[in-house]
């Protein structure tokens, strides 16, 4: 991927990661049509096909796991992995495998932070018996798709 798609997929990233990590929501008007422009840059660049396929490949799996466990991963995260899954096929297969893989991981080290921070709280914090909240997985989504696209940005061929 060039590097000012780059920037713009970052910016659009940086928007719902904010949105996601304060409301837990990730809106279509954001999700939707982001994932229309991706998919018209691959238009655009000859390579819709490839953009198609990638978005399929992540979307499905996070569709899947939204029906069997809704409260497990959102609708949002599902809408976010067509524009995601699109953007990182673009940038090649060890760009689209990575930022599958890593996304995962990286909201599972949230998590693991946060029952952390929860089990090392003081006992006589008044927050000391509350369970620990959700965790955002658009952030993670975001963050492991631009880390996988930026050698593609730096160095093209790469």
């Amino acid at each position: 991927m060039e590097p000012l798609p780059l920037l713009v997929l970052t910016a659009w990233c940086a928007v719902l990661s904010g949105i996601d990590l304060r409301h837990r929501r990730l809106p279509n008007a954001l999700t939707l049509p982001g994932a229309v422009v991706v998919l018209a840059y691959g238009f655009g660049s000859g390579r819709l096909a490839l953009a198609a396929v990638g978005a399929g490949l992540l979307a499905v799996p996070y569709l899947l796991v939204h029906l069997a466990a809704p409260a497990a991963l959102g609708a949002g995260d599902v809408k976010l992995a067509i524009g995601l899954g699109a953007a990182t096929a673009l940038g090649g297969a060890h760009a689209w495998v990575w930022a599958a893989v890593a996304a995962p991981v990286l909201t599972a080290l949230a998590g693991a932070v946060a029952i952390l921070a929860q089990t090392l709280r003081p006992r006589d914090s008044p927050h000391a018996t509350a369970r620990p909240g959700t965790i955002a997985h658009g952030p993670a989504m975001c963050l492991a798709s631009v880390l996988a696209l930026a050698p593609t940005a730096c160095w093209p061929g790469h």
